[in-house]
């Protein structure tokens, strides 16, 4: 069995397949994933509120014991400790991953301890892998400078595949805020005309703004959360300009906060920031369609060219053999 695999994974053209089947596999699920994905809202409300009633009676059997209860969850004990015993938070950034956890949705210690054992060790897993795959399984005809910088190459790709991901699960976060925002300002515009303070319409607007972006509708729900128990409201705002990162939601975070200290009229601010916003999202779409063209010059002479050079050349290449 140690010997099939061995053979397999030395044999270049099986590791060829395997990839290429790998990547017509993930092109496919990644084409049909928007058609066969519904809305998962209903889904993830019900969950939550199942794993909320499993939650309360756990608890509550730890206070009739006696026990001690701890509200927030916890990172993995290992983790921790060589976070801790290595001294992470310091040599990688705390603050600057700790932003973008939270931009991408992550809060707590746990997924901030997560964030910093995985760039520790995804780099020397990918280095030991590279060495032992290279060294060992195929060993490659160059010379052992040549294989070392291959395997540096591994481990400094491992060192950005944490980043990676994270900078993908941000850019997807913003993109869904960024679509449904100028109709949750829409919304909130006409909460705060109608006589509503700024808490209830962000509860309201958080409520309804659901259905289109479920990540919008979560920092509005931790923003309405935030007002009713910090001191300082500013502070409530600031946190959600630093939790989105996207420019139009800072514009309307500074338009609250001047509001709330000087008191400015909200709602003329709000209708004029809206407009902004809209005209902002078409010229981003303008841009988009603009582009198009170049996108498509190199599709057109690798893909359509060719075949229309064979369509209309094909015949008479044809005519021109049975001629001979």
């Amino acid at each position: 069995m140690v010997d099939l695999i061995y053979d397999r994974l030395s044999d270049a053209r099986f590791m060829t397949t395997l990839f290429t089947a790998i990547a017509v596999i993930a092109t496919i699920y990644t084409i049909a994933m928007p058609f066969i994905s519904g809305d998962g809202l209903d889904r993830r409300m019900k969950t939550l509120a199942v794993e909320r009633g499993q939650i309360r009676a756990r608890e509550r059997e730890k206070l009739a014991r006696g026990e001690k209860v701890n509200l927030r969850p916890t990172p993995k004990a290992f983790m921790q400790n060589i976070v801790e015993k290595l001294d992470l938070k310091k040599w990688v950034g705390e603050e600057e991953a700790k932003i973008k956890l939270v931009q991408a949705g992550y809060r707590g210690q746990g997924p901030q301890v997560t964030f910093l054992f995985f760039r520790m060790v995804v780099p020397i897993a990918m280095f030991l892998f590279a060495v032992f795959y290279l060294f060992v399984l195929v060993p490659i005809n160059q010379p052992p400078m040549v294989k070392l910088g291959i395997c540096i190459g591994a481990a400094f790709l491992g060192m950005k595949a944490p980043q990676l991901f994270l900078k993908n699960v941000i850019t997807r976060r913003q993109q869904s805020i960024r679509r449904a925002f100028p109709d949750a300002l829409d919304l909130l515009l006409i909460c705060v005309e109608s006589g509503m303070s700024i808490d209830a319409a962000f509860k309201r607007v958080s409520q309804e703004v659901g259905s289109q972006s479920v990540p919008l509708a979560e920092e509005l729900t931790l923003t309405t959360a935030e007002l009713s128990y910090l001191q300082d409201r500013r502070q409530a705002f600031e946190n959600l300009a630093i939790r989105t990162g996207i420019d139009g939601v800072k514009a309307v975070c500074t338009a609250l906060i001047q509001a709330e200290r000087y008191g400015t009229p909200l709602a003329q601010a709000l209708r004029v920031l809206a407009q902004e916003i809209r005209d902002q999202r078409m010229s981003e779409a303008e841009k988009k369609a603009a582009a198009l063209p170049p996108k498509l010059t190199v599709p057109m002479i690798l893909f359509f060219l060719p075949v229309l050079f064979i369509v209309i050349m094909g015949p008479a290449a044809i005519r021109v053999m049975e001629l001979k």
